[in-house]
């Protein structure tokens, strides 16, 4: 088996070793391979940005696969901070690769669907064997179409799953994971009755859709209770009438809104009568900090692996890295090994959807063949305003699965 790792320093990280009984196996590539809050810090440069290549390290020799980056450099004609911030992740993942592996050809999608479309046809004229990005939903469908006619693969940064598909994958961390990780932990605890809490918004259907999901297929009870933003009350009436028949309420909410929520669960008494899951989101300030969310478990992943780049980005840049700009690093440092050691088959859909998976900065994650992934997401628990591993992430896909 083949093993990848996009964690680390890349002429160490992406050390590349073949099983004897696999070596023949050209396309494996398996593992040894903070989620994004509703504010990412986007303190990132900001000076005038163009489209391009970034150079691989001087030395390198030979022609080198052409991979495209399309970003949101600008946005209304003015310079994007969180398209500067994945810009600075993809050069440094580059100058941390040590070789010449690929060619990045940057390009700006000025945050539009047109925008992306020209990118990715002119990014396609130059020669690019795989697209990564555009961030922004709308941009991803418009660059997978484009891309998918000519027969090439894309790697996105959205979280709308519905852009993902074969040959479009997305790398992003999807709500569907967070809600599969904690209700599946709760269940594993013992927990047989869930309630659900969900704003009437797309981020709560999608939510919704998954725990719904999940409970047919693990044959556990869930009651749903939907609201208008900031007109939750009601709902949490409604189930504090039935904590008797609860022991466990996910919450789909974002982090900016749980204040008030947090108030709500407090005066209705559901705080104190029924164990408080969550998403990723909630890795956040303003909620680690909210009484009634005490004891509150959610997912997310290993934020050492994060917490790791951020200091290696600071060094490098001088300021804070946006928190998806491990996407970029990530999938940089994917391509770039890939060229390296998969040959010909290098951005296949059977390298990208080996089954084994990739470790990256955020943790092991693997594309699935309808354009989705899967992550190893710690399971977290909020105490004394902070948040703790309560079950650690997998470390690898078991065989298998």
């Amino acid at each position: 088996m083949f093993s990848i790792e996009i964690t680390a320093l890349t002429r160490r990280a992406l050390a590349v070793t073949a099983a004897p009984a696999l070596a023949l196996l050209l396309a494996a590539c398996g593992p040894t391979g903070r989620p994004q809050t509703a504010s990412p810090n986007l303190s990132a440069p900001t000076t005038p940005v163009e489209s391009g290549d970034l150079a691989a390290p001087a030395g390198a020799a030979g022609p080198r696969p052409k991979v495209a980056l399309i970003l949101p450099l600008t946005q209304g004609g003015k310079p994007s901070a969180v398209g500067e911030a994945l810009r600075n992740a993809a050069d440094l993942a580059m100058s941390e690769a040590g070789g010449g592996d690929i060619t990045l050809l940057v390009k700006d999608d000025a945050s539009t669907p047109d925008g992306a479309r020209s990118a990715t046809q002119a990014a396609l004229g130059e020669g690019a064997e795989l697209i990564i990005g555009p961030l922004y939903a709308p941009n991803v469908r418009e660059a997978g179409r484009i891309a998918k006619a000519a027969g090439k693969p894309v790697i996105g940064f959205s979280t709308d799953a519905s852009v993902g598909s074969h040959g479009v994958y997305l790398l992003s961390f999807l709500i569907e994971s967070y809600v599969d990780r904690v209700i599946e932990q709760a269940i594993a605890r013992g927990k047989k009755n869930f309630a659900a809490l969900a704003p009437e918004n797309d981020y709560g259907n999608v939510a919704i859709n998954a725990l719904v999901d999940l409970a047919g297929k693990r044959g556990v009870r869930v009651q749903v209770e939907r609201y208008a933003s900031g007109r939750a009350g009601p709902a949490v009436q409604a189930l504090a009438a039935k904590a008797g028949e609860i022991d466990a309420l996910f919450i789909a909410e974002q982090a900016e809104n749980m204040p008030q929520l947090a108030g709500l669960l407090t005066s209705s008494g559901l705080d104190k009568r029924v164990q408080i899951l969550g998403t990723g989101l909630w890795n956040d300030a303003r909620v680690l900090s909210l009484p009634a969310l005490q004891g509150a478990w959610f997912a997310a992943p290993d934020g050492s692996g994060f917490n790791a780049f951020a200091g290696r980005y600071r060094a490098k840049f001088g300021a804070e890295p946006a928190r998806i700009a491990t996407l970029s690093y990530d999938a940089v440092s994917l391509a770039a090994a890939l060229a390296r050691t998969q040959g010909a088959a290098r951005f296949s859909d059977n390298v990208l959807t080996h089954a084994s998976g990739f470790n990256g900065v955020d943790g092991v994650f693997r594309f699935t063949p309808d354009g989705l992934n899967e992550r190893g997401l710690s399971i977290m628990q909020i105490g004394n305003g902070a948040a703790a591993v309560l079950a650690p992430a997998p470390k690898t896909f078991g065989s298998g699965t």
